[in-house]
C-alpha cells in the first residue's frame, strides 16, 4: 500500500497524519511538495524512514494555452505517481493531509480492503468534520480532537460530498482527483464492501458503506485555522474567492446536521496507536 499526495506548508499536520497511516500499513509515502517553505518536509524526513519516503518537488503553475486553462497539478501528480511507482505496490490510494483512511476491521488498511473483493477501483466517500466547536487550534491530535461530523456522507448538500479513491495502480487508465477509470472496468467503482456501481450511480445512497473502510475528512479543524485555510489557498487553479465560497458553504452544511463519531478514537484505543501532534 502507497500514497500519493500533493501538499504546502503542513507542518502542524503532517507529523500525524504520516505517523497514523504508518501505523495502519502504508509502505511508502509519495509526496509532491508544491514549494513548502516551512518545517513540512523536515518533519516528514523525522517521522518516516528513508525507504519509506519519496519528496518530489512539484511547484508549477502552467495552462493550456489552446484551451485557456490551468492545468491541475493534483491531477499530473497523481498520474506521475502511478506511471513511474505504480509496478511496486498492491493498492495506491489519492489523499490529502486532511484525510485519514480509517480502518473499521482489522488493523490495516490493506486487511481492511480485503472486504472489496479486490476491485481495482474503491471509491469512499468523504466523512466531513467541522471545527467541532473549537475556537482556535487544540493542544491534542486531530484525530482525537475532532468528533463531530456531518450525518449523512452522501447528502448532496453542496460542496459537503465527494469521494477519494484507492486504486490497483496497474489497472488505471484515467486520472482525476476524485475518480479513475481501469482498464478492464472503464469507470465502474466499487465502495468498502465491494458493491459496484457505475461512476454516475456512486453518489446514490445505496453506494454508501463504512462497514471496511472509513475516510475521515477534517475538513475545517478549528475556526482559526478553517481561516487561514481560506487565505493560503488550495492546490487547485481555483480562484480565491470562488474557494472561499466554496469553504464556507461546505461548512455550513456539515454543521448543518452533526452526530458524534468516535470511530478513530476507538481504534486508537483498541490498538494502543499513538500519533504525533
Amino acid at each position: 500500500m502507497a500514497i500519493a499526495t500533493v501538499l504546502k506548508d503542513e507542518e502542524h499536520y503532517v507529523a500525524e497524519w504520516a505517523s497514523f497511516h504508518r501505523a495502519v500499513g502504508v509502505r511508502h509515502f509519495l509526496v509532491y511538495d508544491d514549494g513548502s517553505t516551512d518545517r513540512t518536509l523536515p518533519i516528514l524526513r523525522d517521522v518516516l524512514p528513508p525507504e519509506s519516503l519519496t519528496i518530489l518537488p512539484w511547484r508549477f503553475a502552467m495552462t493550456d494555452v489552446r484551451m485557456g486553462l490551468a492545468l491541475n497539478r493534483q491531477v499530473f501528480a497523481f498520474a506521475h505517481a502511478i506511471l513511474n511507482f505504480g509496478a511496486d505496490f498492491r493498492w495506491m490510494g489519492f489523499i490529502d493531509v486532511d484525510e485519514f483512511i480509517l480502518p473499521k476491521t482489522g488493523r490495516t488498511i490493506e486487511e481492511a480492503l480485503a472486504g472489496a473483493n479486490g476491485f481495482p477501483n474503491i471509491s469512499l466517500p468523504w466523512h466531513m468534520f467541522g471545527t467541532s466547536g473549537h475556537k482556535t487550534r487544540p493542544p491534542g491530535p486531530v484525530t482525537r480532537s475532532y468528533t463531530r461530523r456531518s450525518a449523512d456522507p452522501m447528502s448532496r448538500l453542496k460542496n459537503a460530498m465527494n469521494f477519494k479513491c484507492i486504486v490497483d495502480p496497474c489497472a488505471v487508465s484515467e486520472v482525476s482527483v476524485h475518480h479513475f477509470h481501469t482498464r478492464e472496468f472503464g469507470d465502474r467503482t466499487a465502495n468498502d464492501a465491494g458493491e459496484v456501481f457505475p461512476l454516475a450511480g456512486r453518489k446514490a445512497p445505496a453506494f454508501y458503506s463504512s462497514r471496511y473502510l472509513q475516510l475521515n475528512h477534517y475538513y475545517t479543524r478549528s475556526e482559526e485555522e478553517f481561516m487561514r485555510k481560506i487565505e493560503r489557498g488550495g492546490v487547485s487553479p481555483t480562484a480565491w474567492q470562488k474557494r472561499k465560497t466554496r469553504l464556507t458553504i461546505a461548512l455550513e452544511n456539515i454543521e448543518k446536521d452533526e452526530v458524534e463519531d468516535s470511530s478513530m478514537t476507538d481504534f486508537l484505543d483498541r490498538n494502543g496507536i499513538l500519533t504525533a501532534a
